[in-house]
């Protein structure tokens, strides 16, 4: 009874804690680009201080996409939310995107992580755009909280011409999911 008790306060917690992290922080929807702004050059600094070849590589490229994400893995169940923005290095076009994942799998944690997504090709990047479905399977362990912990930003191959990078943010979570999430236009930003 008290496993039962303690798993439903998690659960409340998490929640709460998903929900709010699923959306761009502000009143307004200028507001809300602003905070995704914000966060996509945290996270391009991170991420060219971490692994400096990524700036040439997202330079060079057609397009990239940088999301915010809190993934929730509780026992057999997985699921994230969150925001982002792709942008065409081709015509410096900005697309504001949501995003959404739920899976199956073995794990138990909450991770805060950011991804950058760099497409070789307009295709690719269209069809991120326009379609965004990823079926993804991983097995991580993350440990990060604050200045401490593991932050990784490896580049691996979705797809050709797709590649993506993700960085922990803060979290702690072992897991080993199947997912699938679906990225999509954010109606009230663009």
């Amino acid at each position: 009874m008290r496993m039962i008790m303690l798993l439903s306060a998690f659960l409340v917690v998490v929640s709460i804690a998903s929900g709010c992290a699923g959306r761009a922080k502000g009143d307004t929807p200028a507001d809300k680009r602003s905070a995704i702004q914000k966060m996509r050059r945290k996270t391009l600094a991170d991420l060219y201080r971490i692994h400096p070849p990524a700036k040439q590589d997202i330079q060079n490229a057609y397009g990239y996409a940088v999301f915010s994400n809190v993934g929730i893995n509780l026992l057999m169940v997985s699921t994230g939310q969150g925001f982002g923005v792709a942008h065409n290095n081709q015509t410096g076009k900005d697309i504001y995107m949501r995003m959404l994942s739920a899976g199956v799998g073995l794990g138990m944690g909450i991770k805060d992580f950011r991804g950058v997504f760099v497409f070789d090709n307009r295709n690719v990047f269209d069809r991120f755009v326009n379609h965004g479905w990823q079926a993804s399977g991983q097995a991580d362990a993350a440990g990060k909280m604050g200045d401490k912990g593991a932050a990784i930003a490896v580049a691996v191959e979705l797809e050709p011409g797709l590649r993506l990078y993700q960085l922990t943010e803060s979290g702690l979570a072992m897991q080993a999911t199947v997912q699938g999430t679906k990225y999509w236009k954010d109606k009230e930003l663009n």
